[in-house]
């Protein structure tokens, strides 16, 4: 695992993904100004606000002179959504997901390998949470110690033996670790909210009837760089998604291993999830799960927030001494059967 270790550069990743936490956080603010000029300068086309009626640079002077006032309304948006979601990013998460958090008792064979695994990295064990979906996936979620959370799908627990959710829960536990799991958050949670709010002010605007701006000549003119300033948010939104560098997976499958030592084991559960991983929630928080099958679509992977599995499983046969018999041949399975459900 050393070998993987150096490949992946394991602590400028973690550095790194401090780096994109800190830019993501300041970067918040500086979107949200952007979109609200941007809404601005629509509603002056659309006669919602004063216009010149003829004046293109003066009616976006006016909307920059604007963001004086709007702009602290916006900071105490922005400040009042980042205290909402601190403390609620993981119900939101869970209510987007259809996850649920399960004791000890009612999940115990899954919970106790959880424990183990964290105990074994000296850590607290983080919730454990189940998704009734029979698809397979699993992801972590959480910003900092005591609020750390691993959730896996039934589908997932029904279909992997022992060993291979041992490895998933390890390859979960590893995001945690190396802080993947905080950027993932920050991203979905914080800098997502830009494109949803984007898309409900720019939809809302174009179902307004009438208005003041019936001889402003500059209407459209304006209402073409109130969109373009929109679609520049949504690029934004979109290049947020691809800063998350996709070496993390790599490098929690490494993990994974590192914890279980069992290499062949994570690539039977990955052969496994492959194809069967889809599960019904928003863009912005696929990007955290194990697999996204959403990455198989357009632009050749351009905006894949996940590498291909067959690329993580050569990573792992190339420098993990694991072994791979291919899609069809199925990768040794080790000694046991199916996690126990209740």
């Amino acid at each position: 695992m050393a070998v993987f270790g150096q490949a992946v550069g394991l602590k400028t990743h973690i550095w790194r993904n401090n780096a994109r936490s800190a830019i993501l956080l300041a970067g918040f603010p500086v979107l949200l100004v952007g979109i609200l000029f941007g809404v601005q300068v629509l509603m002056m086309g659309f006669g919602l606000l004063p216009n010149s009626g003829g004046d293109l640079g003066q009616d976006l002077a006016r909307a920059a002179s604007m963001l004086g006032w709007t702009v602290p309304f916006a900071a105490i948006a922005a400040a009042i959504w980042f205290v909402i979601a601190y403390f609620g990013n993981q119900m939101m998460i869970d209510v987007m997901t259809g996850a649920r958090k399960v004791e000890r008792r009612v999940e115990p064979e899954l919970y106790n390998l959880l424990e183990n695994l964290a105990i074994s990295r000296g850590m607290k064990t983080p919730a454990l949470r189940i998704i009734e979906s029979p698809s397979l996936n699993a992801y972590a979620s959480g910003l900092h110690e005591g609020n750390y959370s691993v959730t896996v799908t039934r589908g997932l627990m029904q279909t992997l033996n022992r060993d291979e959710m041992e490895c998933v829960l390890a390859h979960e536990l590893t995001h945690v670790i190396n802080k993947d799991v905080r950027t993932m958050v920050i991203a979905s949670i914080f800098a997502g909210i830009i494109s949803v709010v984007a898309e409900l002010v720019f939809r809302s605007l174009f179902y307004v009837r009438g208005g003041r701006g019936g001889n402003n000549k500059n209407a459209m003119p304006l209402i073409l760089i109130g969109l373009a300033i929109g679609v520049i948010g949504f690029g934004l939104a979109a290049v947020i998604r691809m800063t998350l560098s996709r070496t993390r997976e790599y490098v929690a499958d490494a993990g994974a291993v590192e914890l279980t030592k069992n290499p062949d084991a994570m690539i039977s559960a990955l052969r496994k999830v492959s194809g069967q991983s889809k599960v019904e929630a928003p863009d912005e928080l696929r990007g955290m799960f194990l697999d996204n099958t959403a990455d198989k679509a357009g632009f050749s992977g351009l905006f894949a927030t996940h590498p291909p599995i067959e690329k993580r499983i050569a990573a792992l046969v190339q420098f993990a001494g694991g072994r791979d018999d291919g899609p069809w041949g199925g990768a040794p399975q080790a000694a046991g059967t199916a996690v126990p459900t209740t």
